[in-house]
């Protein structure tokens, strides 16, 4: 029998579920028995604009929501460390909104390909909807999944939700993919607009609480840290959940937004959306952001800033549409010269990066705010990364995996495009021959040194013309600051100039075919 799991979108129009609905079992009418369908949340832990839950709701049958805790399918890409305390957090916020709609989330933990039948035959599910995945192993365990589930008349419906567009949507003119990102840009800017978002329901039909199937308990996931609890500085920064993504986008639509084409630059300021994690959980969708975007750029006249806002969310876009067409991506350079480059390793060096102990203060700014927040400013992303795979000649693989780890949103497509990017090996590359100057980066982003004096406290009292470049200041002035270099801060562990030359004579070896 075919798989039955398929796509239901229409980008032509706003949204309608009647196409979807129309190839929908129909639902039970004896009462005594109602047969339920199961909406499996993923990455789109959100009531609102969630079209596989309302075409689940508008069947007629009892819902059934459930999360699979799966770290099987994707093997070393399972989530990392800051990204399960967030999925705690999201997934607590989500169970507590759909209680309260009536339809409890049931929680189950193992592998997908197992769980997700098992709950199948467990409940006598019609049908299984779920918002589409775009990860390579994902879309391979989705399949698998059809498959098993089409052998018990059982469809599995698969709907949009994670991007503005479909992959299969954007194409050039030839029927191809884009590798480019400014003309994916201006193709997506030419589509028609994402679907206007979906209200969140009221209610959510359920089944009886004593048909209910075994649900795990969140708490003995053990997704938090427990003793030592690094997490602190993610409470402190961040707000899981639907609640918390509405009130982000809220603030940063009526503040931030008007200056953003200038202040995103800036690490110092409070200039970002900071949406990511938010976006990659899928506690808001991107279609929602796009419509609240659109109409405050239209209240405020901010066209500038909101068109560079609108393109930095085409950028996901084209990461995620890099992925689905480069599925080696994660692992291996989209430019194949790549391969042989002749990368360093250097654990020693990796870890004073990790760690925030390069001794340029822009690089140890941003790692530690990584550490501390789980989140790191965009602009020193890509000084952070241009310094692991430059200076110290690292591959970037490690760095993609420290982020992977350390990121609350830690998102496939995204990191691995941006360090790809960074690296001069991926598409539409940065040449690898940009060399960021720390230094220089770190006077013109953080002038005042505001950003390097929050995470790294020890060159707080240093003046504005010395907090990029301790190591120039003269004595009396290190005294006066309280600075002991080489014990409070460190020395640099390389000189820029002389890393510069090496890097630069790395990258030519590859030009010769070395």
């Amino acid at each position: 029998m075919a798989i039955t799991a398929r796509l239901h979108n229409d980008h032509t129009a706003p949204y309608a579920i009647a196409t979807a609905l129309s190839q929908l079992p129909h639902p039970m009418t004896a009462p005594t028995s109602p047969r339920p369908v199961i909406l499996w949340f993923r990455q789109d832990l959100r009531l609102a604009d969630h079209r596989a839950l309302a075409a689940a709701i508008a069947s007629g049958a009892p819902v059934l929501p459930v999360y699979v805790l799966d770290d099987a399918t994707p093997g070393r890409w399972a989530m990392g460390g800051a990204s399960r305390w967030w999925l705690h957090e999201s997934l607590a916020a989500i169970g507590r909104a759909l209680a309260g709609r009536g339809a409890p989330l049931i929680l189950r933990r193992g592998d997908a390909r197992v769980e997700v039948p098992r709950l199948v035959a467990e409940s006598g599910a019609t049908a299984l909807f779920a918002s589409r995945l775009y990860e390579p192993f994902h879309a391979a365990r989705d399949a698998e999944i059809g498959r098993k589930l089409a052998t018990g008349n059982v469809a599995f419906r698969l709907f949009p939700g994670a991007l503005l567009h479909e992959p299969e949507a954007i194409r050039t003119q030839s029927g191809g993919s884009y590798g480019v990102y400014m003309p994916f840009a201006r193709a997506c800017m030419a589509a028609p607009a994402p679907p206007a978002p979906l209200p969140a329901p009221a209610r959510i039909p359920a089944l009886p609480a004593d048909r209910l199937p075994h649900s795990d308990v969140l708490a003995e996931w053990r997704l938090q840290p427990s003793a030592p609890d690094w997490s602190g500085g993610l409470r402190v920064s961040w707000q899981p959940g639907e609640a918390g993504a509405a009130a982000r986008l809220a603030e940063f639509l009526d503040g931030a937004l008007a200056a953003y084409d200038r202040a995103r630059d800036l690490p110092g300021s409070a200039g970002t959306s900071r949406l990511s994690p938010h976006l990659h959980f899928g506690e808001i969708s991107p279609g929602a952001v796009w419509h609240a975007a659109q109409a405050a750029i239209a209240r405020s006249g901010a066209e500038r800033a909101g068109e560079v806002f609108l393109k930095e969310l085409l950028w996901r876009e084209f990461s995620a549409h890099l992925l689905v067409h480069r599925p080696e991506m994660p692992e291996a350079p989209l430019r194949v010269e790549f391969a042989r480059f002749p990368w360093a390793d250097d654990k020693a060096a990796l870890r004073a990066w990790q760690r925030g102990r390069t001794g340029y203060p822009i690089v140890d700014a941003g790692m530690r705010e990584l550490w501390t927040t789980g989140w790191m400013h965009n602009r020193v992303r890509m000084i952070v990364a241009s310094f692991l795979v430059k200076h110290l000649l690292i591959p970037w693989q490690a760095g993609e995996a420290w982020f992977w780890d350390t990121l609350v949103d830690a998102d496939l497509a995204s990191n691995a495009a941006s360090w790809q990017w960074v690296a001069g090996s991926g598409a539409d590359a940065a040449p690898y021959f940009r060399i960021f100057n720390p230094i220089l980066q770190g006077e013109k982003f953080d002038p005042d040194g505001a950003y390097v004096r929050r995470f790294v406290p020890a060159l707080a009292r240093l003046p504005a013309g010395l907090v990029h470049k301790p190591w120039t200041a003269p004595p009396l002035v290190l005294a006066e600051a309280g600075l002991r270099l080489g014990r409070d801060y460190p020395a640099p562990i390389v000189e820029h100039g002389g890393a510069r030359a090496r890097a630069l004579a790395a990258f030519a070896r590859i030009g010769k075919g070395a």
